[in-house]
């Protein structure tokens, strides 16, 4: 038995270990010591605790939220029409006031009459193309009155315009105008009594207006309620008493460190990238499909990096938030893609693999995913361009829709993986550590208050999260083009150096696949149930 055994190792250490994977044979992760490899691991360590420093220490919280309250002008000469006329809250040419809907009853001043004005930023404030984007989300104050209840279904139409000027001096100008509708989703917590009149009802917060870019000083929104019996218009959705809105916006200075941190990164990637492929190109075989993936991985995480936003600043580039989606699409894409191919190169088994179009059924739903999130982006923020009010959420058949393509995204991406045996031990725990720390983070992030003290420092996890995990993915494809970048040590003459069996024994162990005419040897099977395992 003890024969048999050291002749099927002495086989298949001369034979079987020269398979398909042979041509990936020279890597600078195999050829590295322990000791290398640790000290490697360090140093991404430590730059990666670098790119949480950045924005826990030295950024300030991503994005500030705005509280408004709605002021109550009466339109006296009923200029309906947004072009015509705006209604300023505050200031040297403000609108004509009123406290409460009881004061219009009083002056008899009807409800088509009344413009809810809100001017953005607050007094004595300006906008800065700095802020990026403007997201603003819209809260009715709604009375409960036993003759005016919310209808089952209630829906609110809003007539609503926006306008933008540059100085306190000149004239608004219109930039939208749109005739929206809002489903109201309100929760009355106590009996609904008499006694009870007055009382406030619960109401979700409703999307109302996002904007790709900042690119003015000051804003103005002018919403009408228009009310019409005979269209059905905003009858039973209760007695509304004020209009709140909540405007978020990109920080400044946090915009300063994020476009630093992808200025840096973009040449330090592109290097390394180029580096890589000029190694790849100085083989005497042609490159290997692991391979190309690694460099496409590269080409997509420069795709991310290249600092395009700064031109955001001095041009008015509503479509930045969309082009981002898509940048951020294709890398996901590529890197769920990288780790499929990944497992399928390094699987123990006779296949035959090193296509592209053997990993169809894999890779396939990966595209036909990222093309519904293309669908759904385009469906949304691709009308926002024109129509910044506009929401996919805001409509049923809106709502089934979004909820259709993510529940196609979600099967298209749960592909099964399982028994994969992978060659590199060190790159896997890289990964499991990328993706187990995103997902921390986020969860941290999202359960705490956005910051943390920490003696006479303040930590801002939010900015640390965003910093660290782009950071992070930066590194790992780094760290993926440099480890698999073949080394100056096989140049040349790698088939010889093979058939010289000067091979060490961290080669034979890196290789995974046993190619033998007869099938699997019994050490194959008994090696592949052990790591299976």
């Amino acid at each position: 038995m003890r024969g048999l055994v050291s002749f099927s190792l002495s086989f298949f250490f001369s034979h079987g270990w020269r398979g398909k994977f042979s041509k990936m044979a020279g890597a600078i992760i195999e050829n590295m010591s322990t000791k290398k490899l640790v000290i490697v691991g360090l140093i991404l360590l430590l730059f990666q605790a670098f790119s949480f420093m950045v924005g826990g220490l030295i950024a300030p919280s991503p994005t500030t939220a705005v509280h408004y309250l709605a002021t109550k002008c009466v339109d006296s000469v009923k200029a309906h029409h947004q072009g015509k006329k705006w209604f300023m809250p505050w200031g040297p040419y403000q609108c004509d006031k009123i406290r409460d809907f009881d004061e219009a009853m009083a002056k008899r001043i009807e409800a088509n009459n009344i413009v809810f004005a809100v001017h953005i930023p607050l007094p004595n404030k300006e906008m800065s193309p700095w802020f990026q984007f403007m997201l603003v989300i819209l809260q009715f104050d709604i009375a409960f009155k036993m003759y005016n209840q919310i209808q089952e279904g209630a829906v609110a139409t809003l007539d609503v315009g926006l306008a933008y000027r540059d100085s306190t001096l000149s004239k608004w100008t219109e930039m939208a105008h749109s005739v929206e509708k809002r489903k109201l989703n309100c929760n009355f917590t106590t009996t609904k009594t008499v006694e009870n009149e007055g009382r406030y009802y619960e109401c979700d917060l409703l999307p109302f207006m996002e904007l790709g870019s900042v690119s003015h000083k000051y804003y103005l929104l002018n919403i009408r309620l228009p009310v019409s019996e005979r269209k059905n218009l905003n009858v039973g959705i209760g007695e509304i008493k004020d209009i709140r809105l909540v405007g978020i916006h990109q920080n400044g200075g946090f915009t300063k460190v994020w476009f630093a941190m992808k200025t840096f990164l973009t040449p330090s990637i592109l290097i390394i990238m180029i580096w890589y492929w000029r190694r790849i190109t100085m083989m005497s075989r042609p490159p290997v499909l692991l391979e190309k993936v690694i460099f496409a991985l590269g080409i997509s995480m420069t795709f991310i990096n290249i600092p395009v936003e700064w031109f955001s600043i001095g041009f008015d580039w509503t479509w930045m938030l969309l082009f981002g989606d898509i940048r951020q699409g294709v890398f996901y894409a590529m890197l769920l893609s990288f780790w499929i191919i990944f497992c399928g190169e390094h699987l123990m088994d006779q296949s035959e693999r090193n296509r592209l179009s053997v990993y169809w059924k894999q890779v396939g739903p990966i595209v036909f995913g990222s093309f519904c999130l293309f669908i759904f982006d385009m469906c949304e923020r691709g009308v926002q361009l024109t129509n910044p009010f506009y929401s996919i959420w805001a409509s049923d058949v809106g709502t089934e829709l979004a909820v259709s393509f993510k529940g196609l995204l979600s099967s298209s991406w749960s592909s099964p993986f399982q028994g994969l045996i992978f060659r590199f031990k060190f790159l896997m725990l890289v990964t499991l550590a990328c993706a187990a720390m995103t997902v921390i983070f986020f969860i941290v992030s999202q359960v705490n208050e956005g910051h943390w003290h920490w003696g006479d420092y303040t930590v801002q996890v939010n900015s640390a999260f965003f910093t660290g995990i782009y950071g992070m993915w930066n590194l790992y494809v780094f760290a993926l083009m440099f480890l698999y970048a073949p080394s100056h040590k096989r140049y040349g003459d790698e088939q010889s150096s093979g058939d010289q069996g000067g091979n060490s024994g961290e080669d034979i162990q890196l290789t995974t696949t046993i190619t033998h005419v007869d099938g699997p040897t019994e050490v194959y099977k008994m090696m592949g149930k052990e790591s299976q395992e």
